[in-house]
């Protein structure tokens, strides 16, 4: 009779074990998930380091997966399995963490009944105290168990909440300091058309988060370095919440300051489906939208203007549909003069001011009315796109001002400094290349 129990049992265990992993695996699938959407919108509000977000449909917006959650994902539930070895212990833990979220998720829907629903205090108080009190009975139950495993989430939970307010006051001060120490175009004014220093041959590509004004990062590589490139572009590279962008809005272009100071500010939008180009491609259609820029002329705003990018007249920002094409020819296919070509049907610039490997000619249409204003600017861009580009990024260290509390320092100088280095940096869209990127660090006293 033993025998025949023994065999019932272990027959009935295995439909309860398959049953018991399928009822994990949906759970997990569902914490995983629900990780995901938290850090996402955690990084949205700065409240969280910089991750890779990778957006596994077309269609639908929040179907993401986070490589590096995942994987700290998968050393917690190992740790905390090895370390305990005792059904016990996880069910106390698991018992705290659900009884705290419910809690949590209460106090969170009582604002939402005052602020969202727009209904009565007294209503949202009444809620409160109701469901509250019941939690807050279960939740005194689960911290009796807080020595037999129920400690893990709340440590888990306080070392998190630390590092996310570290990185959102961090992030807050950052913000600040770039404000404040953002050039004012009085002060590009003032240096005159040449910045007051030497300018050499070349694009200067400077990558900043800002869609309007000058970075600090500008007026740090100007004061310590005595040349800058004769055309300078600004970029910002942003990514916006929908799949694709159509090539024909994908940049934006204006001029920062004067025309002689051949200052100009582009931003680039991708979707977060794009796949960005080669750095090669990149930089041909980067060109291309500033010589159509400067062949419409600054007055032309028929494309409208980008929201957000309007703080100074001279920086407005216009769409550019279709880049005004040119060609890189060797120097033994080029069989013109020094001066422009012209061809049936199209006109083409050319420059040959010496022996190069590549020569670049901007095609121009055929009914083209160019001035000698815009032919000099074209020019200067041809020369300095014969020359080369170069790509200039700013990478910040945080430092607390002298003076400043234990606390403070310890946050800034040693939490945020190792969540920013061990984070990834701005989006950048286009594949720099290593040899042709200059670094400029500057220190940041907040």
């Amino acid at each position: 009779m033993q025998t025949l129990d023994i065999s019932l049992s272990l027959q009935s265990r295995w439909p309860v074990l398959v049953i018991a992993i399928l009822a994990a695996v949906i759970g997990s699938q569902a914490v995983i998930t629900g990780t995901f959407s938290i850090i996402k919108q955690c990084c949205s509000l700065s409240c969280f380091p910089k991750v890779k977000i990778v957006h596994t449909s077309s269609t639908v917006h929040g179907q993401i997966y986070i490589p590096e959650i995942n994987w700290i994902l998968m050393i917690l539930c190992l740790a905390v399995t090895i370390g305990f070895r005792d059904t016990k212990h996880l069910t106390n833990a698991q018992g705290l963490a659900i009884i705290t979220v419910m809690l949590v998720t209460t106090c969170l829907m009582s604002l939402v009944i005052v602020l969202c629903w727009n209904n009565s205090i007294v209503f949202s108080l009444v809620f409160l105290l109701f469901f509250g009190a019941i939690e807050v009975l279960y939740f005194s139950a689960s911290l009796v168990k807080f020595r037999e495993g129920a400690w893990v989430p709340i440590m888990l939970s306080l070392f998190f909440m630390i590092m996310m307010c570290v990185w959102h006051y961090g992030t807050i001060k950052k913000y600040e300091f770039d404000v404040e120490n953002k050039v004012s175009i009085s002060w590009l004014l003032n240096l005159g058309p040449s910045l007051g220093i030497v300018r050499v041959r070349g694009i200067g590509l400077i990558h900043t988060e800002l869609m309007s004004g000058i970075p600090a990062i500008f007026s740090h590589f100007v004061t310590n370095l005595p040349a800058f490139h004769q055309v300078l572009v600004f970029l910002c590279i942003k990514s916006v919440p929908i799949p694709h962008i159509r090539p024909e809005e994908r940049f934006w272009v204006g001029r920062v300051g004067p025309k002689q100071y051949r200052l100009y500010r582009v931003v680039v939008r991708y979707g977060y489906r794009d796949v960005p180009k080669d750095d090669i491609e990149f930089e041909k259609d980067l060109v291309c939208s500033i010589a159509e820029f400067i062949r419409c002329g600054d007055s032309d705003d028929q494309n409208g203007s980008l929201d957000g990018a309007t703080d100074h007249a001279c920086e407005r920002l216009s769409s550019i549909s279709k880049g005004l094409p040119f060609q890189e020819d060797d120097d033994s296919e080029v069989n013109g003069s020094d001066s422009s070509i012209l061809s049936t049907g199209k006109e083409t610039y050319q420059n040959a001011v010496g022996p190069k490997a590549k020569r670049v000619r901007f095609v121009l249409p055929k009914d083209a009315q160019i001035d000698g204003e815009v032919r000099s600017e074209l020019q200067e861009l041809t020369d300095a796109r014969e020359a080369g580009m170069s790509f200039i990024t700013g990478r910040a260290h945080m430092k607390a001002k002298s003076g400043s509390g234990l606390v403070k320092k310890i946050a800034i100088n040693y939490i945020y400094e190792f969540l920013r280095r061990n984070s990834r940096g701005s989006v950048t869209a286009a594949n720099i290349p290593h040899a042709s990127t200059l670094e400029v660090g500057m220190v940041c006293q907040v």
